[in-house]
């Protein structure tokens, strides 16, 4: 059976005027061109309710307890890397079935949202000039004067590095030998390809 259109709500209003004023559900059905039974169920809504206005529903009710989502909230504060998977599986457990996406909504609600820091570059622009005005300065330089540099050592926040010229793969620990042969194999050819010189 088809749905019904919604009567307007001055209609409604119309209605129970009608009736205040003392006529009876065939006189406001004709009055109006409304069916007795609208007419009969405006009525009814306004005796009880008090309103021609539209109720607000119900919706579904909520699979977990507010003690549950009390404790979830609890977990995520002391622990923030918990993903909404893992807090799935600990609900499961109580056997209680919900979408992560939920666990999601509801912890975003109470202002417990996932964020990922900004991953800034490993090497500012002036970090950048810098080495490459190093590089350019000691191209020259003989292999006594590599081996008597220190080297300290930068800590990498990425595993994934590029750039102009080529990658070395490094086995192990990084100690001068390597970095010499580095230095040999990679860097100055790259410097000369890149005509940095």
């Amino acid at each position: 059976m088809p749905r019904s259109k919604e009567i307007q709500k001055e209609m409604r209003k119309k209605v129970i005027d009608i009736y205040q004023s003392g006529k009876g559900y065939k006189a406001i059905s004709k009055a109006l061109g409304l069916p007795q039974t609208t007419v009969r169920a405006i009525i009814y809504k306004w005796r009880k309710h008090g309103t021609v206005e539209n109720l607000p529903r119900s919706g579904r009710l909520t699979k977990i307890t507010q003690r549950v989502w009390r404790q979830l909230i609890q977990e995520v504060t002391k622990d923030p890397t918990t993903t909404s998977k893992e807090l799935q599986a600990s609900l499961a457990s109580v056997k209680v079935s919900v979408h992560d996406s939920t666990i999601r909504k509801r912890l975003g609600k109470n202002g417990l949202h996932g964020r990922v820091p900004r991953q800034t570059p490993l090497l500012s622009k002036k970090n950048i000039k810098a080495h490459l005005s190093f590089a350019r300065k000691h191209l020259d330089d003989p292999q006594d004067f590599w081996e008597n540099t220190l080297w300290t050592k930068l800590r990498q926040k990425f595993n994934f590095l590029e750039g102009p010229g080529t990658l070395a793969v490094i086995n192990g620990t990084m100690n001068s030998a390597v970095y010499q042969k580095i230095l040999k194999e990679n860097v100055r050819p790259s410097v000369c390809d890149l005509k940095l010189k």
